[in-house]
């Protein structure tokens, strides 16, 4: 399978005046048809950074993708780092300058003198018209590798992507594989556990198997190389099956499942109610069970008003008055170097009660939290299998 670098270009990225969301697109577009990313990397508007870059890129990869740097003002230099770096001088394409006045006619707008500068681009590059935008995107094809030059504006590079340089790229390298990705994701167990269950997994090379720990939660990343979505699915399966036995219960879902929206189908099937007591005027919970449509279903009733020493008086008062066949409660204490929630669940069968404690940042805490506080109830649900 070819290799592929991504540059994105702006020194807006590198101040963090706006996010790169080009090269995640790139990488997830690339990957799907078969292409490996090994690198991707982040440049200011400097022409001879950029063609430095481009040269090291070249070294390495097949393609190269480059994006943003293609407008018509002093600081976007993505054309003269180009041909700097494949040594070829600019030239000035009047079919591109067409396509460009006729975008500002369909605008009703006028172009300026600067505008002539997105018609030109290296001499030995092939030009991509962008149908969307006023900045055309190039290609140049050493032979060896290729590089293209795409436009910063997400909407424009997209639509370019799509529609031109997929279709070259899947002819130019005779792309047929593919690359498919699954991903499960783990809630009450650590990153070091997981770790220690499946380490010699994580040395697979087909499919592979990673960890991505986030704030509670732990993802399994398996990604299968493969001719078919069929073959890709045998591979995956036959890793995911191993998975499953090692992790246990540890697996709550996969891929876009989220642990609000299983625990919602699983009370709908139940016909249970929730009842959410927070000690806490932040409503920690609610926009996670609002995304998951908890409102909607009208099954769940939230209560805030309590301290954290009435949270145990406040959840049976909430059970005896409303009735719901499930009450959760939580509290969150912030400390100097670790953080502790209890949590307490009020089901038919009875009461549990859970103290957690949680060392990372405080402001990633009540992520942290809301994530513990789903995962013990799902534990704790009946099973409706």
């Amino acid at each position: 399978m070819p290799v592929a670098e991504i540059i994105a270009i702006g020194t807006e990225l590198l101040l963090g005046e706006i996010q790169d969301t080009n090269t995640a697109y790139l990488a997830r577009k690339l990957r799907d048809i078969g292409v490996d990313i090994y690198r991707a990397t982040l440049v200011g508007d400097n022409e001879t950074r950029i063609a430095d870059l481009i040269r090291e890129a070249a070294q390495r990869a097949d393609i190269v993708i480059t994006t943003g740097g293609l407008g018509p003002t002093v600081d976007d230099p993505t054309r003269q780092a180009v041909a700097l770096a494949v040594d070829s001088p600019l030239e000035f394409r009047p079919e591109l300058w067409e396509q460009i006045l006729n975008r500002f006619t369909r605008f009703k707008r006028q172009p300026t003198e600067n505008n002539r500068k997105q018609a030109y681009v290296p001499a030995i590059a092939e030009a991509i018209e962008n149908p969307v935008g006023t900045a055309p995107s190039f290609l140049v094809d050493t032979g060896k590798d290729v590089i293209i030059s795409l436009p910063g504006v997400p909407r424009e590079m997209e639509e370019i992507t799509e529609r031109s340089v997929f279709p070259y790229l899947k002819e130019r390298f005779a792309l047929k594989g593919l690359i498919k990705i699954r991903i499960l994701h783990l809630a009450g167990v650590g990153e070091s556990l997981v770790d220690e269950l499946i380490g010699d997994m994580e040395t697979y090379t087909n499919p592979t198997v990673g960890l991505l720990a986030k704030s509670g939660q732990i993802d399994v990343r398996i990604a299968a190389k493969a001719d078919s979505i069929e073959d890709a699915d045998r591979k995956i399966a036959e890793v995911e099956k191993l998975l499953r036995t090692r992790l246990g219960d540890h697996i709550f879902g996969a891929d876009e499942d989220t642990l609000e929206k299983l625990i919602l189908e699983k009370l709908k099937q139940l016909s249970w109610k929730l009842a959410v007591v927070e000690c806490s005027a932040e409503k920690i919970l609610a926009p996670r069970l609002q995304s998951a449509g908890f409102w909607e279903e009208g099954n769940l009733i939230y209560e805030t008003s309590c301290t954290q020493d009435q949270l145990l008086t406040t959840m049976q008062s909430v059970k005896n008055r409303l009735n719901p066949e499930v009450v959760l409660g939580f509290s969150l204490e912030i400390g100097e170097e670790r953080h502790s929630v209890y949590i307490v669940l009020l089901l038919p069968e009875g009461q549990q009660e859970l103290m957690r404690y949680y060392g990372g940042p405080s402001g990633t805490a009540p992520l942290w939290l809301s994530t513990t506080a789903l995962d013990c109830l799902r534990r704790n649900l009946p099973d409706t299998n």
